[in-house]
């Protein structure tokens, strides 16, 4: 997985830069990001606190753990009934 080049305080501190009156374009200019970036990150961690949007990394990172656990549990069920002849 690709590293991220700014942390989630980084990304907080810059979408604060916008609320505080700062033009857009003046934000892209200075942090060198794409506009498209900027739109991503006020959709995703707007009005968040950097905890906030720490918690919401790990919840996203548990439930990735929870959805390949099930997907293996999944399978070996399966596995297990064509191994006794069930379907």
């Amino acid at each position: 997985m690709k590293k991220a080049r700014f942390t989630e305080e980084q990304i907080i501190g810059i979408l604060k830069e916008a609320d505080a009156g700062k033009t857009v374009d003046e934000i892209l200019r200075t942090h060198k990001i794409a506009a498209n970036t900027f739109y991503v990150w006020k959709r995703r961690f707007k009005g968040m606190e950097v905890a906030e949007a720490k918690r919401l990394k790990d919840l996203e990172a548990e439930n990735a753990k929870m959805k390949r656990l099930i997907a293996n549990q999944a399978l070996d069920i399966l596995v297990l009934k064509d191994a006794l002849g069930k379907k």
